[in-house]
């Protein structure tokens, strides 16, 4: 009995140690098309600002979860996009710069699109394989309320089921 529990102790420890090193994949907006063109994803697009202290949690909570890494990274290009980044993007002959790079809180073009110019930090943005908007949810996130959502998108059941819907199924299969 005491070895099936040291065994069982072991087990767990190096299991929170391989999930404290676990990552969300993270690329540029223009990298994650560019693998899109070869492997067809969903794209979920973190929309932040670096004085942010909603996204600056998020980062630390609900994308270190074990689950929703796991998740992220197996069905969706990850993007981190600064919404006051100071670069030009270009997204095929689409050229996306900062109109005032050098004022405060001055919004960049990719942001401002991706959010319909209603910019609120943080905003998490699901794109389809087309690079189509599929939906756009403000505000902090955690990770047990984003996990349904990843899944929705992630397995396509949004095609053919509400989220009201599919949250109530998940509510009645537990």
């Amino acid at each position: 009995m005491k070895r099936v529990l040291l065994l069982v102790a072991v087990l767990l420890s190096s299991w929170g140690i391989m999930a404290q090193g676990q990552k969300v994949n993270w690329v540029s907006f223009e990298e994650a098309v560019k693998l899109n063109e070869k492997e067809p994803r969903k794209f979920i697009i973190d929309v932040y600002t670096d004085w942010c202290g909603w996204c600056k949690r998020m980062d630390q909570t609900t994308f270190k979860d074990p689950v929703v890494i796991k998740y992220i990274n197996d069905k969706y290009w990850a993007v981190k996009l600064n919404a006051e980044r100071k670069d030009t993007v270009w997204l095929g002959e689409q050229m996306f710069i900062n109109e005032n790079p050098k004022g405060k809180r001055s919004a960049h073009q990719l942001a401002i699109a991706l959010l319909n110019g209603k910019m609120s930090y943080p905003t998490v943005v699901y794109l389809d394989e087309n690079v189509d908007l599929l939906s756009k949810v403000p505000g902090y996130v955690d990770a047990q309320t984003i996990a349904p959502i990843l899944r929705w998108f992630g397995e396509n059941v949004y095609l053919n089921t509400s989220f009201e819907d599919y949250k109530s199924a998940l509510k009645s299969n537990d």
